[in-house]
């Protein structure tokens, strides 16, 4: 909202002008293909005049673009993820504000995605540098360390499904078509998938007792697909409709996957698993029905995991695929993190900054989660940019592979912005209205400027480092108070 109480007007000055020198036209022609002044155009481009709504739909249907297509949304994403790469102490002498790195974003988007790139191929080179000395430290050769160098394929493909915004068309018409094709029933979908596989593919399907160490092996000669004796019936059925999916809707895949910013072979593999396995949620949890359930169970992961025949962790990414337009389930967020704090998952509908070359912030609800295994924990999180919003947190544990393996336990968090939030159950009996009681939550302790959190680990990038041999903070980062300060706070505590 504006100071004057109306709503602001996007400015999209950057991306009318990439559409523009996409198209090879001046700032003239374009203004007289649009009937507006050529020094109206030059304001817009520059951010000096908003984009009115009907000038935006002239623009789109004169480029042949989709009205989403002008949403800021990957310029928020490049913006944070700059924010963060000059956090890092690297560049703590050169003094660099965060209106300089909005600009950046907006004025060349490419130019910031190239930043990004960069400083992947650094952390990796980084992270691989480390990798050598500590091999060479032990006595070990140098072996494939040299291979990880260069973007994170995990990386890639986590921003390529946040820029598909974890939906894709394509799969869920290919998973209904199952649905007819093979004439499934939920009461019997593990059979009614293998007989499927064997009469439309020549699958056989054998579940075997002696793979310990590989849960789905497929022969594509002998075609058998062998899934091992420890998968539980849930995820066995989630190995059979992935594996439907490759090999029914590999055109689909490799399509889909054809996307320049998915840099190397091992990010595109890794895609197409991706999306077997967004099909495979699909499958399981058809659309229309699963949007259904949760509407009527007001998102209670419990309840529709069990009607599903699905697992904690399967309910939420599916809730986080509702994005169908028409037929959108609320816009959540999500994020899976292990005991060490590494972010295996994470995607963002609501909005919401997940930190990309840092941990997480530990005042985060998720953190909460692994002391009380199995128990939702439930916080209204209070970001740097004045955002509310309503967080659950869970841990998961992963099937036994048997008494001598340790299980791989996660925490997952789901949430959304707050205004959401009574549609879910979990917010029952909670007062929304009074938000003071919100945690302070930050994205990464560099970038948070709440000097006074206790829980900070490194100085914030926002305030310059000030330490006090005589005086020690709740934080070693924490600027220490002065004594004048101190004398008013105990005279202000006597008067009460």
């Amino acid at each position: 909202m504006g100071a004057n109480g109306r709503t602001e007007l996007p400015r999209l000055g950057a991306k009318v002008r990439s559409l523009r020198r996409r198209e090879g036209l001046s700032q003239a022609a374009l203004a007289e293909r649009l009937a507006i002044s050529a020094s109206y155009l030059n304001l817009i481009e520059n951010n000096r005049r908003p984009l009115p709504a009907p000038l935006l739909i002239r623009l789109a249907q004169s480029f042949g673009v989709e009205l989403g297509s002008f949403a800021n949304d990957d310029e928020g994403r490049s913006v944070a993820g700059l924010l963060e790469v000059f956090a890092d102490p690297l560049f703590e002498e050169i003094d660099i504000v965060s209106q300089e790195v909005r600009e950046l974003a907006q004025a060349s988007p490419a130019m910031a995605r190239a930043v990004l790139k960069l400083y992947r191929a650094y952390e990796g080179a980084r992270a691989t540098s480390d990798e050598l000395s500590s091999r060479v430290y032990r006595g070990e050769g140098a072996g494939g360390a040299v291979e990880h160098l260069g973007n994170l394929p995990s990386e890639e493909v986590a921003d390529f499904i946040q820029r598909q915004n974890n939906h894709f068309p394509a799969l869920e018409a290919g998973a209904e078509e199952l649905w007819r094709k093979a004439k499934l029933d939920h009461d019997d979908l593990f059979s009614g998938l293998v007989r499927h596989l064997e009469r439309t593919h020549k699958v056989t399907v054998r579940i075997a007792r002696s793979e310990r160490d590989t849960l789905r092996r497929y022969d594509p000669d002998k075609r058998i697909l062998t899934l091992s004796e420890l998968l539980p019936t849930r995820s066995r059925k989630v190995q059979l409709a992935h594996q439907l999916c490759m090999l029914s809707l590999r055109p689909v895949l490799d399509r889909l996957v054809a996307d320049e910013r998915l840099t190397s072979e091992g990010s595109r593999r890794l895609a197409r698993i991706a999306l077997a396995n967004y099909f495979a949620g699909a499958v399981l949890m058809p659309y229309d029905s699963f949007l259904q359930a949760a509407r009527e169970q007001r998102y209670d992961v419990d309840i529709i995991g069990r009607r599903f025949g699905v697992g904690f962790e399967q309910v939420c990414h599916r809730i986080c695929t509702l994005q169908r337009p028409g037929a959108q389930g609320i816009p959540f967020h999500m994020i899976r993190i292990d005991l060490a704090g590494n972010i295996s998952k994470r995607f963002s509908a609501s909005g919401i900054q997940f930190a990309r070359f840092a941990g997480a912030c530990p005042r985060w609800n998720i953190f909460q989660a692994f002391p009380t295994p199995g128990l939702i924990r439930l916080q209204l999180s209070r970001m740097p940019d004045g955002a509310i919003y309503f967080c659950l947190a869970r841990t998961v544990q992963q099937d036994s592979q048997g008494f001598h393996e340790m299980p791989r336990v996660h925490a997952i968090g789901l949430g959304c912005r707050v205004e959401h939030a009574q549609q879910l159950v979990y917010a029952d009996g909670l007062d929304l209205k009074k938000l003071d009681a919100a945690v302070p939550v930050g994205v990464t302790c560099r970038l948070c400027d709440r000097t006074d959190c206790e829980q900070r680990a490194f100085p914030s990038l926002r305030s310059p480092l000030q330490l006090d041999e005589n005086v020690r903070g709740v934080s070693l980062y924490a600027p220490p108070r002065s004594s004048a300060d101190e004398s008013l706070s105990l005279t202000t505590r006597s008067k009460r």
